[in-house]
């Protein structure tokens, strides 16, 4: 890893907090003969922040299945630490009442919260109160009654939200994002997504090595072309249902236009040229749910996240229309 990271590579940070929700099936024991985190109402909260696109998808996820009174939630800043705070740069940290930016504008998104939970400033106390010190990521799901962390990979969590906390799921007709018919074929259109778009979005944008810049950028396209063709013949990844697989890649195609073209450098084609993939945008965001975890006010914590701060911070205006214009599937003829 750090072989790679000295070339100019983006390696990501793996995941430490890996416990799992489920029914006392004998795994995660408590020590007597109880699953530790079983699933329940009420009892767990999440910490995430609006532009990071693994939170995004963990919030997808709770919207589309209606989780939202069952699963707690606190927001955090898009913005992180300085070098000037006193706990050290970078740190997703809680920030309601908002901060003067790298553009010297004093911004304030109404979404964040501070920490419900324990009043911590910034996320990283909330790791140590449980006992983690070499963590700072978010998602993370915690665990009101034990105060412990249960899980910080976004994955993970998704997948829990959908096949362990069932009874708690409130959206009709309801969804099953992780059918067994379709397993296989979840995991296998997973795979390739994290690494050559989700990921493979990352490697772009924050690379320092023209080649590895390079080979994202070919590998991000080809994967989007061959998306096009996939939904050329189905409503959705999978068929004619939405699955855990489609969570999993509207976080990279929703910033695609608006941000990744310009910030991250894959400005080969818009979103909107994908004739396959625009319509299924509009799909998906078109579902009960999506509201909330998909519109304006959503797109403004991704710009604010991304754009302010790094290169002279100054946060862009354009382009206009987003994210509207998911809905609209005549819109690179409208827009002219």
């Amino acid at each position: 890893m750090k072989e790679r990271r000295a070339i100019g590579e983006f390696v990501r940070g793996v995941s430490s907090a890996r416990n799992w929700i489920r029914k006392n099936d004998g795994g995660d024991d408590d020590g007597g003969g109880n699953c530790r985190y079983p699933p329940a109402n009420g009892r767990y909260h999440l910490y995430v922040a609006y532009n990071c696109p693994w939170c995004h998808r963990v919030l997808l996820a709770r919207a589309l299945l209606g989780l939202e009174d069952a699963i707690s939630v606190d927001v955090l800043y898009p913005n992180r630490s300085s070098n000037d705070e006193s706990s050290g740069p970078n740190l997703w940290k809680f920030c309601p009442e908002g901060q003067v930016g790298m553009n010297g504008q004093h911004t304030q998104f109404p979404e964040c919260t501070e920490d419900s939970l324990h009043s911590k400033r910034y996320i990283k106390e909330v790791y140590e109160l449980a006992g983690i010190d070499d963590q700072k990521t978010v998602p993370l799901l915690f665990d009101r009654e034990t105060n412990t962390v249960v899980n910080n990979e976004s994955a993970d969590i998704i997948r829990m939200f959908a096949t362990s906390m069932t009874p708690f799921h409130t959206t009709l007709p309801s969804i099953d994002l992780y059918p067994s018919d379709k397993a296989d074929e979840i995991d296998e259109l997973n795979d390739w997504i994290y690494k050559e778009v989700a990921n493979g979005s990352y490697k772009a944008g924050f690379s320092s090595n023209q080649d590895v810049y390079e080979t994202a950028y070919q590998t991000y396209f080809t994967a989007l072309d061959r998306l096009n063709t996939i939904l050329a013949t189905k409503k959705y990844l999978t068929g004619s249902t939405v699955v855990e697989a489609d969570l999993r890649l509207f976080p990279t195609m929703y910033r695609h236009d608006p941000i990744y073209y310009l910030r991250f450098k894959l400005n080969a084609k818009y979103l909107w040229e994908y004739k396959n993939l625009w319509r299924w945008m509009g799909d998906m965001i078109s579902l009960e749910g999506m509201e909330s975890v998909s519109n304006a006010r959503y797109l403004a914590h991704c710009k604010q996240g991304y754009f302010g701060r790094t290169w002279n911070g100054t946060i862009p205006i354009g382009p206009g229309g987003y994210p509207e214009c998911y809905k609209n599937r005549e819109w690179p003829i409208s827009k002219n």
